[in-house]
């Protein structure tokens, strides 16, 4: 708050503007911003230079409030969700911006009323939304409800009329009767019914007038209600086409920018930017939808030191670096020289198209608003939110980047081999970035198998093992010299703006040469805007990928997104580290794109660039090598669930697989063929079908218990996997399923008796 001397606001024609303190949050308190008052519109900017291109927030003074605190404080309110709390640096000043408020706000308030008036005019066939703005299905609702309520106020009319009508008529018939002059008793009754008669008269007569004075207003105003709709439905449209485009050009300056930097920047600026630039900057907390976080590292060219040593210590180093690419293009071209009969046998022709998704409207606050705070697995979803794949497919589509795994076999190098099994851990998440579908729940006992053996080398199997708490088990093995294996269990939670998915398991990579054996989990996906809004996915959290036999380690973090943040989006950092913890390489690049790494040549520690009095190590790295990138998706992909090539061929048919295969499910063909409410139907049967035999395995477990009386903590179901078997890992110490054989021997004599009949 100790601001030099803050200079008077100066009024310029309709316009006023000055220097105004106001509050942010309780760490930070109140901050200086530029105050600008035009047109009834009060906005304000961090800084005078912003005026011509960021302005950061805006309040209409037409339907605002302002009330005075102190001396100093006033308070301005729309009485939604703006609110600002603003100080004057003296009384006087406060009372200038006062007066100034006050009577933009009275003039704003009668141009409003001047528009609405002009509202007269309005012609309702102009209340329609243009095709391509986004409102058609909302404007056709609005234009129906309109449709009725006129209709309603015709048919108010028509009984107005009617009750006129009548009650004349009635009026009329009375006063006959009245003028027969009957006597006794007789006459009494006419005379009640006379009596009541007036008293309807005049009752008929107040709704007659009520009614009159509804439809004159209901008819005055029906014209500029829809104006308003309209202009409110047009604005909105255009703030979200605005927005969409600046964050659209905000992300890519931040790359051209980032780019440029790097080209230009010497060693010497790890020093950060200056103070007063970083305060400025760090301004733009205010407006985060989650919190930035400053890199742990900064890297910066090596000196050119390391590029002038002696030929012998370049042709080592370089022996150690680069010979694994090289030496596995080699490898591969020698395969095909040596082994000219794999040229012959055919390779299967795999489907580059499925069926395009239809266009299927579904109300999801209806069905989501009784679903908050429940297990997402135990919520009856219709497949209108899945895609036409399950959760044991889409721990297949793991295996999009297996080519990774390919090269780590071959590094001499565990740390470079490290940083292989590290981008392959990054890499299983670029088939997310578009895919908000979710994917079938497998049954129990439901198994996929991806055998790629004669195209890539491998052989996936995936098996649900277990379905409270799901759990599926996954083992591939590769002819090329490695083995993977993990038991995946999805917690996942609906919080009502947002649905979090955390999976629990570990993940194994073991390597035939070195008897190299990594482990590492997987990160928490969260999908936004549940409910309003274009639905998007992010991956956030730490990954450590651990090499149990050198004891070597890489640790990632995934950035979570923020809008206002200075950095590229959905970044991703690593440091690969020996047992001792030096650092050898520097992983970085985005979880949807692609991934570098640099060896690094020197580290230091940085005193100035570190928040909070943290230090940051500085790694001084040679030239970045791109060590994965993500493959473009195919031609028309957003029309096919924006599913990879690999992922559009898991669902094709083949001949031979099991009968528990994912590819004989019938719900989820149906919903690829184009047949939701079949898939639906469907679904509903084969869920039913699960908790009956579930129901059944129960009553014989407790059965078993009761003859045996066995202990209470038996368990209540007594499901084993057919192809896993539940085991201690002798790694981590968790009980696992581990592959315990038989899969592709019994598909080779065609035997599936073993299989349950799930389907």
């Amino acid at each position: 708050m100790s601001e030099p001397k803050t200079p008077t606001p100066t009024p310029a024609g309709d316009t006023y503007k000055g220097w105004v303190f106001k509050w942010t949050n309780y760490i930070k308190g109140y901050q200086r911003r530029w105050f600008v008052l035009s047109n009834g519109l009060l906005s304000y900017y961090r800084t005078q230079a912003e005026m011509g291109h960021t302005c950061r927030g805006t309040i209409n003074l037409a339907t605002a409030t302002i009330a005075v605190d102190d001396a100093c404080n006033f308070v301005i309110s729309n009485g939604g969700a703006q609110t600002y709390h603003l100080k004057a640096s003296c009384e006087v000043e406060r009372q200038r911006w006062i007066t100034a408020l006050e009577l933009a706000k009275a003039k704003a308030a009668r141009m409003q009323a001047e528009s609405d008036d002009s509202g007269d005019d309005f012609s309702p066939s102009s209340a329609s939304v243009p095709p391509g703005q986004g409102g058609g299905t909302q404007n056709s609702e609005v234009q129906s409800t309109l449709r009725t309520l006129g209709s309603k106020v015709e048919d108010l009319s028509t009984c107005n009329d009617l009750i006129s009508k009548h009650g004349s008529a009635l009026q009329r018939s009375l006063s006959e009767l009245d003028s027969l002059r009957l006597t006794g008793e007789a006459g009494d009754k006419i005379r009640q019914v006379t009596e009541r008669a007036t008293l309807f008269r005049i009752t008929s007569n107040a709704m007659i007038n009520a009614c009159r004075d509804f439809l004159a207003l209901a008819q005055a105003h029906s014209k500029r209600w829809q104006k308003a709709l309209q202009a409110e439905r047009d604005q909105r449209v255009r703030l979200e086409e605005t927005l969409e485009q600046l964050a659209k050009q905000h992300n890519h300056l931040e790359r051209a920018f980032r780019g440029a930097s790097q080209a230009n920047t010497p060693a010497d600026s790890s020093a950060g930017p200056g103070k007063g630039e970083a305060s400025d900057e760090d301004d733009d907390n205010e407006f985060f939808d989650a919190m930035e976080e400053a890199p742990e590292f900064i890297t910066v060219p090596a000196d050119p030191q390391f590029h002038k040593r002696s030929s012998s210590n370049i042709s080592g180093f370089n022996s150690e670096m680069c010979p694994d690419d090289q030496s596995l293009n080699e490898e591969l071209l020698a395969i095909n020289q040596e082994s000219p009969s794999q040229e012959v046998v055919p390779v299967k022709k795999r489907r580059s198209r499925i069926p395009d998704k239809p266009n299927y409207s579904l109300n999801l606050w209806s069905i989501m608003k009784n679903c908050i705070g429940k297990e997402l697995s135990k919520i009856p979803m219709p497949v209108n939110f899945n895609e036409p794949i399950s959760m044991l497919q889409r721990l297949s589509e793991d295996l999009e980047y297996h080519e990774l795994l390919d090269k780590a076999a071959k590094c001499q190098s565990s740390l470079e081999q490290l940083c292989y099994v590290a981008a392959f851990s990054v890499s299983s998440y670029s088939t997310t970035v578009h895919r908000t579908g979710k994917p079938f729940n497998p049954l129990l006992g439901e198994t996929y198998e991806l055998d790629r053996r004669r195209e890539s080398g491998y052989r996936s199997l995936c098996e649900q093992v277990s379905h409270h708490p799901p759990a599926a088990a996954h083992h591939v093995i590769s002819d090329r010299g490695w083995t993977l294996r993990q038991e995946i269990t999805v917690a996942s939670k609906f919080r009502g703006k947002y649905l979090s998915i955390m999976p629990l398991g570990t993940i194994h990579a073991i390597f035939e040469k070195g008897n190299n054996h990594y482990t590492w989990k997987k990160v928490t996906t969260t999908v936004h805007n549940i409910i309003v809004g274009k639905l998007w996915i992010d991956q956030s959290g730490e990954i450590d990928v651990v090499n149990h036999t050198t004891g070597d380690r890489c640790h990632l973090k995934f950035a979570p997104y923020s809008y206002f943040s200075r950095d590229v989006a959905r970044k991703v950092t690593g440091v690969v580290m020996d047992k001792d913890g030096k650092a050898h390489y520097v992983l970085s690049g985005t979880w949807d794109e692609k991934m570098e790494f640099s060896r690094v040549m020197q580290s230091s520690r940085g005193g100035e660039n570190g928040t909070e009095g943290k230090q940051k190590t500085v790694y001084q790295t040679l030239k970045a090598r791109e060590v994965w990138r993500r493959n473009p998706l195919p031609d028309g992909a957003e029309a096919m669930y924006f599913f990879t090539d690999l992922a559009l061929t898991l669902n094709e048919s083949e001949e031979g697989v099991a009968p528990t295969d994912s590819r004989r499910r019938p719900d989820q063909r149906l919903m690829e063929d184009g047949r939701w409410d079949e898939a639906n139907a469907e679904k509903q049967r084969l869920e039913e079908k699960q908790r009956s035999v579930r129901r059944e395995r129960e009553r014989e477990a407790a059965s078993q218990r009761t003859s045996s009386q066995s202990e209470e903590g038996a368990p209540h179901d007594n499901y084993k996997a057919l192809w896993f078997e539940r085991c201690e890992d002798r790694i981590t110490g968790e009980q696992v399923h581990i592959y315990k054989g038989g899969y592709w021997e019994a598909k080779e004599r065609g035997i599936w008796e073993p299989c349950p009949d799930i389907f």
